[in-house]
């Protein structure tokens, strides 16, 4: 129940993002600003964070608001998968992150697999693109949508970055614990699809 509201407050607030974006009147903007002002409300009661710290997330932005995309490095070395262990959590995830401006997504990944595991990569294909909102994650502020895109490894050496403890390849069978917040098992185990069968069709919803 609570993850239905916490979908509801994210909607209010995107609708009075762009309502103070694009009113022509004090009048509108009044309205909106006050919807955003109870959907940050809506989220602090939701997620028990307090107001001073919510309220940043949705105030330095304007404009329409659209989701944001998580980049992820798929990468495979016999039969086992790239990860490493996240700095924030200490728990262990795909190489990746928020994608950056200016970058293709592709660009993003060959990026985010250097910084933090230390290879250099190319990427070959996109894998999967998801919605967050179907999969098991911690309930997040954002949309987000994830893209998970198939590297392959052309150099350097498997290390830890500046935003990570360690790096290291795993089985299937044998994932370390997983920050749930960046990635989850039934993906990982979605991507071990595309070793089995390489030309498995991309996975989109």
């Amino acid at each position: 129940m609570n993850e239905t509201w916490l979908e509801y407050a994210k909607r209010i607030g995107s609708i009075a993002q762009a309502g103070l974006h694009y009113a022509v009147n004090d009048y509108d903007r009044e309205r909106f600003q006050e919807l955003q002002d109870m959907s940050i409300e809506m989220l602090s009661r939701l997620s028990t964070e307090p107001v001073e710290l919510i309220g940043p997330l949705f105030t330095n932005e304007t404009g329409y608001q659209t989701p944001k995309v998580d980049v992820r490095a798929v990468i495979f070395k016999e039969d086992k998968i790239a990860m490493v262990r996240e700095k924030i959590d200490g728990l262990w995830a795909l190489p990746g992150g928020w994608a950056d401006i200016g970058y293709s997504p592709a660009e993003v990944a060959v990026k985010e697999a250097r910084e933090e595991a230390g290879l250099e990569v190319e990427a070959i294909r996109l894998l999967a693109v998801l919605d967050k909102k179907f999969h098991p994650h911690p309930p997040s502020p954002y949309h987000v949508y994830k893209m998970f895109i198939l590297c392959r490894i052309t150099g350097g050496e498997l290390t830890a970055g500046m935003e990570t403890h360690e790096a290291g390849f795993f089985g299937q069978y044998e994932l370390p614990p997983l920050s749930v917040d960046r990635n989850v098992a039934s993906q990982i185990n979605m991507l071990f699809q595309f070793l089995e069968d390489p030309a498995k069709k991309t996975v989109f919803e």
